[in-house]
């Protein structure tokens, strides 16, 4: 029986810190809400938003889905896993030309995504268009087009050791931008 050795990279959605905090905090709330005295108006606002939002992020956690991954065919960018099939996109090696690991300002905090720069001419991407490409030339730090094949770190965890050593064995000739 012959070992696979091939350095492919896959991260899938799952229990990361952040996505166990969430559940922890909607199932907490939740709980509040539904103790006696609780002001009508609270239960009305309070159970879809932490109740519902807590079930939808155990949901994604649960599903496993390909959040991201590397291989000889290029990078699969998974995508919202309320929407997994119209928002994942495969994009091939030959329309890849970097990876770019970037922040976005979320508050006191920031989200992690990574991104791919990709050539002149590429095909569109799921949710590419001239009002997306507007509204993030204002948000992000990164190029329309970057942000565009980007995703967001959240519910999966990121190995940029591993990322990088797929990288390297299947693109040698591509960038690791890290704007971190």
């Amino acid at each position: 029986m012959t070992r696979n050795t091939s350095p492919v990279y896959e991260a899938r959605y799952g229990w990361d810190p952040k996505t166990m905090r969430i559940v922890v905090v909607s199932a907490l709330f939740t709980a509040a809400l539904l103790l006696p005295g609780m002001p009508l108006y609270l239960r009305i606002l309070g159970l879809p938003l932490f109740g519902v939002g807590g079930l939808f992020m155990a949901f994604v956690a649960m599903s496993r889905k390909v959040a991201f991954r590397v291989d000889e065919t290029g990078v699969l960018l998974g995508g919202s896993p309320a929407r997994y099939k119209t928002t994942t996109a495969h994009v091939p090696w030959n329309d890849i030309t970097g990876f770019v690991l970037w922040r976005r300002p979320a508050g006191v905090a920031s989200l992690l995504y990574v991104g791919l720069a990709r050539r002149e001419g590429a095909p569109a991407l799921p949710g590419d268009g001239p009002k997306a490409r507007a509204v993030l030339g204002m948000l992000t730090p990164v190029s329309p087009d970057v942000a565009i094949s980007s995703r967001v770190v959240t519910g999966w965890r990121l190995d940029k050791d591993r990322l990088n050593a797929a990288v390297a064995y299947f693109a040698p000739d591509s960038f690791m931008q890290d704007e971190l």
